[in-house]
């Protein structure tokens, strides 16, 4: 159970979090009138500091800092794959993001779709991708609060039963008035409080660990004997997995329309640039959390069979004194709303642009876009809720890992659109549908892993395969398309039709 001092500093985050979101309308008010772009894009007005602090905040969210401690401590070396995968985004998003931010400022675009739609004149394929996002969001989503969940029962701040529960609607109940009253700026702000609580209290427990055992030489000696050693090491049969998982996940990360729409709230793409530079600090967080998985086994805790992710805030309950381990479960907590909140608004966004106003009403105008997408971004929270109450959580897990693989297949039409339009639209549609089925089809093969075998082979991440198949499939569809003569839309993007390296001129609030 946790004691009063706990308790106390748990709810001081957890409020400070409420009260930082009543303030979000004083960042950056505006006189506009309303419109999807100030609500979901916060006026595209974040400078460096903000944007950094919410980019990283929805990158880096509560499930994986629960996820990755746990699974160092079940699975050793293959855990700290997060840590390449989290670097090899930082130089994508220094060149994919600038751009994108680019083209998107200057027509106006607020979700992937809208790009993909204007670059290639493809109703279908700009449907496809706003789907595809928004069936991946939202196990996503469903995890920040299974993340929440699982970490407060194991450091026994989590009631049990229906108390429970209601603590866990409250939670989000404040965070989705904030969202439909103040948008993308709730998370914004509170992601100040998320950077400040999980910086301080990880670098306190980290400090904690290293001196009560001994420095990091005896954390790893020890978890080695209850591991067996090798398992702390990558074998050379590992190495492709691993390799394959990092690199496939941070091609994914970037798809993701959370990811795409804290990006766009940025003032410039000289600002995504900063922020690409600086985003490793996350990265080193995550390292952290998984050295905590280390220690959690080095100190001998016993997380409950199937429950891994528990093992760190197991740790922190036996050796944290009750504020600082109030201040971890908050930080955790807050941690979760941050993502969550980016990616409500995010479905709501591409469903509003891409599926209500281009299929249901073309001529809606920007006060009722707002509206929807306010009504659609709550729908998506309570859908979450009753999603994590009414299902097993592997269900959840289980998903979200069939969207990393599902995410990854409108890589080429986005990504590779942002370079060159020799790819077809419909040899493109073609891939997509082919790396969808391809992809699910492995996940669901292997028993919902996402690391597969290709026949004798090694194993290797499934939506990178399903993304080499993607690929292939729309090359040769291209092909066959290009030599029957159909024709393609227009490109209304002004981007060159193939891969360039010219300077381009910079738009936006801080461009000299």
């Amino acid at each position: 159970m946790a004691d009063g001092a706990m308790t106390a500093t748990f709810l001081a985050v957890i409020g400070g979090a409420s009260l930082l979101a009543v303030t979000a309308r004083r960042l950056h008010p505006s006189d506009r009138l309303p419109s999807l772009e100030g609500w979901a894009l916060a006026d595209r007005s974040l400078g460096p500091v903000w944007t950094w602090l919410l980019l990283g905040g929805t990158i880096f969210t509560a499930y994986t800092f629960a996820a990755i401690p746990g699974l160092a401590y079940g699975n050793g070396a293959p855990a700290f794959f997060a840590v390449p995968y989290t670097v090899i985004v930082c130089p994508l998003a220094f060149v994919l993001l600038s751009r994108l931010w680019s083209v998107a400022r200057r027509h106006g675009y607020v979700t992937a779709a809208d790009f993909v739609r204007g670059r290639y004149g493809s109703p279908a394929l700009a449907l496809v991708v706003a789907l595809t996002g928004i069936l991946a969001t939202m196990p996503y989503l469903a995890l920040q609060l299974l993340g929440i969940r699982a970490v407060l029962t194991a450091g026994g701040v989590y009631p049990r039963g229906a108390a429970g529960d209601l603590v866990m609607v409250a939670l989000f109940a404040a965070l989705a008035v904030a969202t439909y009253r103040h948008g993308l700026r709730a998370p914004t702000v509170i992601s100040a409080l998320k950077a400040v609580a999980v910086f301080v209290s990880l670098t306190a427990v980290t400090w904690l660990v290293l001196d009560r055992l001994g420095g990091p030489g005896a954390v790893f000696d020890g978890a080695a004997e209850r591991l067996g050693g090798p398992a702390l090491l990558l074998t050379p049969e590992q190495q492709p997995a691993y390799a394959t998982l990092a690199l496939g996940s941070a091609l994914a990360l970037l798809m993701y329309p959370h990811v795409l729409t804290a990006g766009f709230a940025a003032d410039g793409p000289r600002t995504l640039r900063k922020v690409s530079v600086a985003l490793p600090a996350w990265t080193g967080l995550l390292a952290l959390f998984g050295f905590l998985g280390i220690a959690a086994l080095a100190t001998g805790v016993r997380a409950p069979a199937g429950g891994a992710e528990a093992a760190v805030p197991m740790l922190v309950d036996r050796l944290m004194p009750g504020p600082l381990a109030g201040l971890v479960f908050g930080a955790i907590t807050v941690g979760a709303l941050v993502p969550a909140a980016v990616m409500s608004i995010a479905a709501a966004t591409s469903f509003v642009r891409n599926v209500y106003v281009e299929y249901v009403h073309p001529t809606a105008t920007p006060k009722r876009q707002v509206r929807i997408a306010k009504a659609v971004s709550l729908t998506a929270k309570v859908g979450a809720v009753a999603f994590v109450f009414g299902l097993r959580d592997q269900d959840a897990i289980n998903l979200q890992l069939l969207g990393g693989v599902w995410i990854l297949q409108i890589f080429p039409a986005v990504a590779v659109g942002l370079f060159t339009r020799r790819l077809h639209p419909r040899a493109l549609l073609a891939g997509w549908g082919v790396g969808m089925v391809a992809g699910t089809f492995m996940v669901v093969r292997e028993g919902f892993s996402s690391v597969v075998h290709l026949g004798t082979g090694p194993e290797i991440y499934a939506g990178l395969a399903a993304l080499v198949l993607n690929l292939a499939v729309a090359v040769a569809a291209t092909a066959v398309l290009s030599r029957l003569g159909v024709p393609r839309g227009a490109d209304l993007t002004d981007l060159p039709s193939r891969l360039s390296l010219r300077r381009r001129p910079e738009t936006g609030a801080n461009t000299p």
